[in-house]
């Protein structure tokens, strides 16, 4: 039996207030058919980001829309722009797994951009995770670029992907159609839940000769 859209609501709303990391005081929730729409403001990006994954843990969620604004509480000395690119500068390079030297960063008024290049998938999302806990950051533009250190066929990668896909207890396998062009995994297919949802991305955003991910999957 399908949820109600006040009841899936009504577990939005606890999950963000029990959340910690959260200040939902000021996040309006609204669920439509099972999709919600998050609206309001929160104190910093991880924040929002929170927000969006408690959002899903609600049973029935198929869709999750974020439309968080950023306010930097008055209390809280907020860094300058040039300050918070030296501290994600610092912050990349801290991190053993990914190669910074590659890495250009830029931020105006707040709002960060990474260009430049890396050699996997998912070392393109921990940057974009590692410049998003910086103080002061209202969004991330991620415009790096995948270079891959060797070269993998399409047929490989979609095997690795499938073959990820199967390891999976959290998904089906045969629910997912994976299509690779150039390096370009596209996932398509109906899944029941995010946890499902997420497996599936991982398996392709872990994949060695990926270099972007097509998501097409649908949550019912």
């Amino acid at each position: 039996m399908a949820r109600t859209d006040e009841s899936i609501k009504k577990d939005v709303a606890d999950y963000l207030y029990w959340d910690d990391r959260v200040d939902s005081s000021d996040i309006s929730i609204t669920v439509d058919h099972g999709e919600v729409t998050l609206e309001g403001t929160v104190a910093d990006y991880t924040s929002s980001k929170n927000a969006v994954l408690d959002a899903w843990d609600a049973e029935g969620v198929t869709k999750v829309e974020n439309n968080l604004d950023v306010e930097i509480p008055t209390e809280v000395t907020v860094p300058t722009d040039s300050e918070i690119e030296s501290n994600i500068k610092n912050m990349l390079e801290w991190n053993s797994s990914i190669d910074a030297s590659e890495i250009d960063v830029d931020v105006s008024a707040g709002v960060v951009t990474l260009d430049g290049t890396v050699d996997a998938y998912w070392k393109k999302l921990r940057a974009e995770d590692v410049a998003s806990r910086a103080t002061g950051v209202l969004n991330v533009a991620n415009e790096l670029a995948v270079v891959p250190t060797e070269d993998v066929l399409d047929k490989a990668i979609a095997e690795d992907v499938v073959s990820a896909l199967e390891t999976k207890f959290t998904v089906n396998a045969d629910d997912v159609d994976v299509k690779v062009e150039e390096g370009v995994v596209t996932l398509s297919g109906t899944l029941p839940s995010w946890t499902s949802y997420r497996s599936a991305m991982d398996a392709a955003e872990n994949t060695l000769g990926v270099t972007d991910v097509v998501d097409q999957l649908v949550i019912e």
